[in-house]
C-alpha cells in the first residue's frame, strides 16, 4: 500500500494495488474510489484533505488483532 499527499491539490491517495484503473465512482462526496477490471477496489482519494485530516504529513499504523 502507498500513500501519497498533494499539497497543491490536497488530496490524499490511498494506492492498495499496482493494477489499472477502469472505472472510478464518488462514493461519498469528496471520495472517490478507483476499481479494476476484476471490480477490486484499487486506490481512493480524499479530496480536500486537510478538512478532514488533522496531519496530513504524517501516518499512524495500529496494530490489532482481526477476528473472524
Amino acid at each position: 500500500m502507498k500513500i501519497t499527499y498533494d499539497p497543491e491539490t490536497d488530496t490524499m491517495i490511498f494506492a492498495l494495488r499496482d493494477v489499472p484503473i477502469c472505472e472510478s465512482d464518488e462514493v461519498q462526496p469528496g471520495v472517490i474510489a478507483d476499481f479494476g477490471d476484476d471490480g477490486g477496489i484499487v486506490r481512493f482519494e480524499i479530496l480536500s484533505t486537510s478538512t478532514v485530516v488533522d496531519n496530513t504529513h504524517g501516518v499512524e499504523f495500529a496494530r490489532g488483532s482481526v477476528e473472524e
